[in-house]
């Protein structure tokens, strides 16, 4: 299900906003930094402050995530049910035992993990790409200014 070019655009950037239904019918989004491919049909994060999206994914919602590169102003958009996984189980500490890998200083506080089954995929493109006008190169050159003025102090 999950393309290689979907892997990389998850794996390049790590954050994910990631939708639930609340118990009362009502959208639920929450940015999730430790957004990652678990395998060819699943993705994860880890819980580390999100007791809404948790009780969400329990209680039987399931799961929108985007991923999109901020600079390119593309991305991808995965659908399916969640699940999961606390302390002491197997996935649960294979979480964990990535996020080290990966270089997190988070670890320690994760809570859970969550799996998301992805069932359906779709890309997500800027409507700046429309008409054909703006190349990908111009689009990035566009936000990174932006982004550069925001944060002067990491500009190198």
């Amino acid at each position: 299900m999950l393309t290689e070019d979907m892997q990389r655009v998850v794996r390049e950037q790590r954050l994910g906003f990631v939708a639930t239904v609340d118990a009362d019918g009502t959208p639920n989004l929450s940015p999730k930094g430790t957004t990652d491919v678990w395998d060819g049909d699943h993705l994860w994060f880890a819980d580390i402050c999100s007791p809404r999206t948790v009780d969400n994914v329990r209680r039987g919602s399931w799961v929108e995530v985007n991923v999109v590169d901020p600079f390119v102003r593309t991305g991808y958009r995965f659908k399916g049910p969640g699940s999961v996984h606390g302390v002491g189980t197997d996935v649960f500490v294979a979480g964990v035992e990535r996020m080290v890998a990966n270089g997190s200083k988070l670890a320690h506080r994760v809570e859970h993990i969550v799996l998301v089954e992805v069932r359906a995929a779709a890309a997500v493109t800027s409507p700046a790409y429309d008409d054909g006008t703006l190349s990908e190169a111009e689009v990035v050159a566009t936000h990174a200014a932006r982004f550069a003025a925001l944060h002067p102090e990491i500009r190198a």
